[in-house]
């Protein structure tokens, strides 16, 4: 039986603990490596970024461990051992991996861009294959993932294939203003120990082989084929190989959790795979935001136009003005104007000048067809409010059963659903508010108080 839910959060809990504001990139880290995946910390010195590194070791029992600082100075055998003298004597190139790289499970390198691209390009197949090449044999590596770090990202080709390797980039800042009470109360040694509920190799195969058995529905499917589209429009290229391990990472925050079929509130973890840096990832963090869990809902100012449009519609007829007819039928005219006070400027004779001072009165078929098509729009609204409120029910359930979830990525999914329910919410007190207007209209002599018929009217579409 794979690890359950339960013990993956003590194990969230015991790597979090001493550390201020980094929950979220402990577990985006952890997560990763249980996809098989590798993660880039992006921030400065002082940052605790090697000691999210080691904690993250701290969750799988007997995993060798392996770290080291690259330079422009660093040399082949710090990274993958020395060569073999036995082995040059006999004519083979190889080397010693015993303790090195190549024999590690989790492996910490910081500076990862400062090394030359000799090295670069032997990591490239280590990270993507988990395999090295040692003298005319490659060998399988046992690597569960690699934790980079950096302070920069330089922008050449050997250095932009390399960054591609890691899925996750998570930028670790310093310790807000918020959090620097805290940070300064903390006291000697900082790091954890041994964790009690540790994963075996066979918890993290178990694991794996049940997220290859979680589901993808559609509109999961065609909100990422969408986001893929805005990327692209945006400028940012993101490779059918990443997109592939998207969808792994995203299964197996799903198989943690014991679900069988990714959720659309699962791709809030997208920014973090996606895009290359904090505003890119802020950019894409705010489209996903405006579209997670609202389903079929239109958009807030796609209704408001189709309101607006009646609005101006009622605005118009009540400012309507008709010409006015006596009993007989006849235009009525000014008084003073069939008295002749008014005459040409140049002196010809008055001209009697029809008035315009009668409102425009309507039939009660006319206001029949406005309110039944406003009924028809508040019932559509009232719809959406319903499915928005369904919406945010499956959130509040999908987050208190997430053990990923990042707290600011939830407020800022909460704020955006509550926003529209008060959008929409408002919109149907405008709904209503024109619909008495239209009730209130003028009516024609002798149709005050009659019911009419029903009208036939096209339904409302948007």
């Amino acid at each position: 039986m794979e690890p359950s839910r339960a013990r993956l959060g003590g194990i969230i809990e015991h790597l979090e603990r001493g550390l201020v504001e980094r929950g979220c990139a402990v577990r985006l880290t952890l997560l990763g490596a249980l996809a098989g995946e590798h993660t880039l910390l992006v921030g400065p010195p002082g940052t605790a970024k090697s000691e999210l590194a080691r904690r993250v070791h701290r969750a799988f029992r007997d995993a060798r461990y392996f770290e080291r600082l690259l330079t422009r100075f660093t040399v082949p055998e710090e990274l993958f051992g020395p060569l073999s003298i036995r082995a040059l004597e006999e004519d083979r190139y190889e080397r010693h991996t015993a303790g090195f790289l190549p024999e590690a499970s989790i492996a910490f390198i910081d500076e990862v861009f400062k090394a030359n691209s000799a090295i670069l390009n032997a990591l490239l197949t280590l990270l993507n294959e988990r395999e090295f090449d040692n003298g005319a044999g490659r060998i399988r590596c046992p690597l569960i993932s690699v934790i980079g770090a950096t302070n920069e990202i330089p922008e050449d080709e050997v250095a932009e294939a390399f960054f591609d390797r890691f899925l996750l980039r998570v930028n670790v800042a310093p310790v807000s203003d918020d959090g620097f009470g805290e940070l300064i109360e903390l006291r000697g040694d900082c790091g954890v120990g041994e964790c009690a509920d540790a994963l075996e190799e066979a918890d993290l195969r178990r694991l794996t082989a049940t997220a290859l058995k979680v589901g993808m529905p559609a509109a999961v499917v065609a909100l990422l084929a969408e986001l893929r589209v805005w990327l692209a429009a945006s400028g940012a290229w993101v490779s059918d190989r990443r997109w592939v391990k998207i969808a792994g990472l995203l299964r197996m925050a799903c198989a943690s959790e014991g679900r069988s079929v990714v959720s659309v509130w699962d791709l809030w973890l997208l920014p973090w795979c996606v895009a290359a840096d904090r505003p890119a990832q802020q950019a894409a963090a705010d489209w996903l935001t405006d579209r997670l869990g609202v389903g079929t809902v239109p958009s807030t100012p796609r209704l408001t136009r189709v309101v607006e449009a009646f609005e101006a519609q009622l605005e118009a007829e009540c400012n309507a003005n008709d010409l006015d007819y006596d009993e007989s039928g006849r235009l009525r005219f000014s008084p003073d104007l069939l008295a002749g006070e008014v005459a040409d400027t140049k002196g010809g004779a008055s001209a009697p000048r029809i008035t315009y001072a009668r409102k425009r009165r309507y039939g009660v078929r006319h206001i029949e067809a406005r309110t039944t098509q406003l009924d028809d729009l508040t019932r559509r609204i009232e719809g959406y409010a319903q499915e928005l409120a369904d919406c945010r029910a499956d959130f509040a359930s999908w987050r208190a059963g997430s053990l990923w979830l990042d707290a600011d990525a939830a407020l800022r999914i909460e704020a955006a659903l509550a926003g529209t329910a008060t959008g929409i919410d408002g919109l149907l007190e405008r709904v209503r508010i024109t619909r008495a207007g239209f009730e209130a209209l003028p009516r024609l002599d002798g149709e005050m108080g009659k019911v009419p018929e029903p009208v036939p009217h096209e339904p409302l579409s948007f």
